[in-house]
């Protein structure tokens, strides 16, 4: 197949992951390091144009991405295939492009996505792990009921009007929000909470994840939770949980490029194993009469 002409203009997709550890979120901010700040500039270090990267959903400072999408154009030669491998080559470490396809003029990463998928994850066990530490809650003060949890949710599935999970200072006009899967279940000392929307409100995850906690802790009833939403009591949701445990699962579109191998499923789950004691000791010869020098 014949490739675009050397000024035909492409619209690329991207899906992208991201630690969000060390990024002050996904959006272009002056003096601040961000993921759309670091992928634009990769692109224009290597095409010698600027361009601007638009994004699926702006994720905030220290939360993950295992499936971010977006889109950019520009003229060039270029096949989209391609921008995978030219970006990982330019990105730092804590950026990987998963894919990169090429799409039409009109879709867009943000307006045609028909959903969005976000997990977060806590760790039960007193015991800290360095390993898990940057992308979980590490919550062990109270035990936490993940049932209690899961039915607090089921009044959240349907449209509704949450402007008690939004933050001050988005330049949204509404808070209306198609919340289609709301579930928590867990895993060993891991609980996940997943909840999938049409679109998500600045700061909403977190502020709901704040109050499930007083729910699973038996701090507040299921009646206190679900009339501090309906009601749109904004002032009673005081808590934001910790962005680290938040990632960003996936998003979906009716017309995709890519294959579900690349951004299905693409947050591994933690999972301990049980450890198992040797049978019998194996009969390992000291060092010194094993070697010689």
């Amino acid at each position: 197949m014949k490739g675009p002409g050397p000024k035909e203009k492409q619209r690329v997709a991207l899906v992208i992951q991201y630690l969000g550890s060390y990024f002050h979120g996904w959006q272009w901010q002056p003096n601040q390091r961000t993921v759309q700040g670091e992928i634009e500039r990769a692109i224009a270090e290597f095409l010698g144009q600027k361009v601007t990267l638009h994004g699926a959903g702006r994720t905030d400072a220290g939360v993950h991405a295992a499936a971010q999408v977006a889109h950019f154009d520009y003229l060039g030669p270029i096949p989209a295939v391609r921008w995978v491998d030219i970006l990982n080559c330019h990105l730092p470490e804590d950026i990987l492009i998963r894919g990169s396809a090429a799409v039409s003029p009109d879709w867009h990463a943000r307006f045609s996505a028909q959903w969005r998928r976000y997990r977060y994850t806590f760790y039960t066990d007193q015991r800290p792990n360095l390993f898990v530490r940057p992308f979980s809650w590490h919550y062990y003060h109270l035990p936490l009921d993940e049932s209690l949890m899961q039915q607090a949710l089921k009044p959240l599935v349907g449209q509704h009007h949450l402007a008690a999970f939004h933050r001050a200072g988005s330049n949204r006009d509404h808070s209306w929000v198609e919340v289609q899967v709301a579930q928590c279940y867990r895993h060993g000392p891991f609980i996940h909470l997943e909840i999938q929307a049409n679109g998500f409100l600045y700061g909403m995850v977190r502020l709901l994840v704040g109050m499930l906690v007083e729910v699973g802790s038996g701090k507040r009833s299921l009646d206190s939770f679900t009339e501090i939403w309906q009601n749109q009591q904004r002032e009673e949701v005081k808590y934001a949980a910790p962005a680290k445990g938040l990632c960003l699962l996936r998003v979906g579109y009716q017309d995709f490029p890519f294959s579900s191998k690349l951004w299905f499923d693409s947050q591994p789950l933690f999972v301990f194993n049980q450890i198992l004691e040797p049978q019998s000791k194996p009969n390992y010869q000291p060092l010194s009469s094993a070697m010689s020098c």
